[in-house]
Parts: structure tokens; C-alpha cells; sequence
């Protein structure tokens, strides 16, 4: 089975419940998973051979949250090529706000221009309909896990 690590941006915490409920689904599959709630780059650099989720909201104008700041800066202006990299996202937004899921989407498309390998869609998660949105998440986190 595959070696994860489960990056988190949270401000409230829901990003980092998701993390969670996704380390539990994808244990259960067989899988070995380490959730970063404060990832720095040796910790992402530790996984560059193995498998990444990237757990993330946004806040203001599409920013990062902090905890993940430092890092997806690190990724973008540090790493470049990341062919062997293989990844997915899970974004929690608000679809009231103009950069929905902004953070997640522009994670994605930075590692799609490392080249690394996207495993499924994106997953953008809406609070206006899901409130509790390990409804959503853990169903495709499941079908997700059996992608690897």
C-alpha cells in the first residue's frame, strides 16, 4: 500500500478534522498516513517519492491558510520539477466568496506545472451546502485510496 502524508491548511480547524477523518479511512485501507498540521518543506520533501493530500481552506483573497503558507511558497520556489509526485486535493470554501477555494485550486496548478501526477479531480467543497463536510470527503477520500 502507499506512504502518505496528509498536508493541512486550517483556520477553524475543519481542514484539519477532514485530515483526520481521511488518515482513518485511508489507514483502514492499508495504507501508511501521516497528517502535517504545521508542514514544513522537510516534511513535504520526505513524501516527494511517495503520495501527498493536500487538506486546505481559504481565507481572504484566495490566500493560504498560515500553516500552510510557508510551505506551498517552499513547493513553488524551491522544488520546480516533481515528476515522481503523486497527489490530490480536497479544498474547503465558501462559494459566497469570489476566490472559492482559491488556495487549493492554485496548490493544484502548481504542482500540475511540477509536473507532478494528480490522482482524481479535485475535491472543492462547499460550506454553503455541506456544512459538515466529511459527508463529502470521506466518501471520495475512500474512492481516492483505492486509486493508488
Amino acid at each position: 500500500m502507499a506512504k502518505i502524508g496528509i498536508f493541512t491548511g486550517t483556520v477553524y480547524g475543519n481542514a484539519l478534522l477532514v485530515a483526520e477523518e481521511a488518515q482513518t479511512v485511508l489507514e483502514e485501507q492499508g495504507h501508511d498516513v501521516k497528517v502535517f498540521e504545521d508542514p514544513s518543506m522537510a516534511d513535504w520533501q520526505a513524501y516527494s517519492q511517495d503520495v501527498v493530500l493536500i487538506v486546505t481552506s481559504t481565507t481572504g483573497q484566495g490566500d493560504f491558510p498560515d500553516n500552510i503558507a510557508r510551505l506551498y511558497v517552499a513547493v513553488r520556489d524551491q522544488l520546480g520539477y516533481q515528476p515522481e509526485l503523486r497527489y490530490g486535493v480536497i479544498g474547503l470554501g465558501d462559494s459566497s466568496y469570489d476566490n472559492f477555494c482559491g488556495a487549493a485550486k492554485t496548490f493544484d496548478a502548481t504542482l500540475q506545472e511540477q509536473s507532478a501526477q494528480r490522482i482524481d479531480e479535485v475535491l472543492l467543497v462547499d460550506a454553503t451546502e455541506d456544512p459538515e463536510p466529511e459527508s463529502v470527503t470521506s466518501p471520495w477520500v475512500e474512492s481516492w485510496g483505492k486509486l493508488l
